[in-house]
């Protein structure tokens, strides 16, 4: 499926529609680049790895360039595609929604890095406030990777804008907690 084609689906289907619908067998189109993006991030912006939320984790792309790299401890969480992360990866991915997390289930959790590719510019930003402020109290340290300019994030959702990586229109964006 093409970006393009997805963007259809999405429309066809609604984004959580598409997912229940084609999550088993989703793969990000762009897995090439965001594979890129990870390496030149970890590279460049010599991250800590040692725990690794990968937030909305697809198949798995996120996890297993991280792997590529030596990461270990990574936990995925997926409501949708969970069952393509585990084929891909043997991980069992958690299925908790963006609204879990805004109410706080990872409460007590400490992650040294969170990485959310290919979703937060499909949550409304009416809910970006509180899911990103409980984001910002399990990991001091963020990477949003999107084909897009959004979601913009504002520093009183708990999270400055340090660096950006763009590869082939792809960006990836450094935020780290105040």
């Amino acid at each position: 499926m093409n970006k393009k084609a997805i963007r259809n689906e999405y429309e066809a289907y609604s984004v959580p529609g598409f997912y229940e619908k084609f999550g088993d067998e989703y793969r990000n189109p762009h897995e090439v680049i965001v594979k890129r993006v990870i390496e030149e991030s970890v590279n460049r912006w010599q991250l800590n790895c040692q725990q690794v939320l990968d937030l909305a984790c697809g198949s798995g792309e996120v996890t297993l360039a991280l792997q590529s790299s030596g990461v270990t401890n990574i936990t995925g969480i997926d409501p949708y595609t969970y069952n393509a992360y585990f084929q891909r990866t043997g991980k069992q991915a958690e299925v908790y929604t963006f609204e879990d997390i805004a109410a706080g289930v990872l409460t007590g959790r400490n992650y040294s890095l969170i990485v959310c590719s290919f979703a937060l510019h499909l949550v409304a930003e009416s809910r970006l406030p509180l899911l990103l402020y409980q984001l910002s109290l399990v990991g001091d340290t963020m990477l949003i990777i999107t084909p897009h300019k959004r979601p913009q994030l504002k520093a009183e959702w708990g999270w400055i804008l340090l660096d950006e990586i763009i590869i082939e229109r792809v960006r990836c964006w450094l935020f780290q907690t105040p």
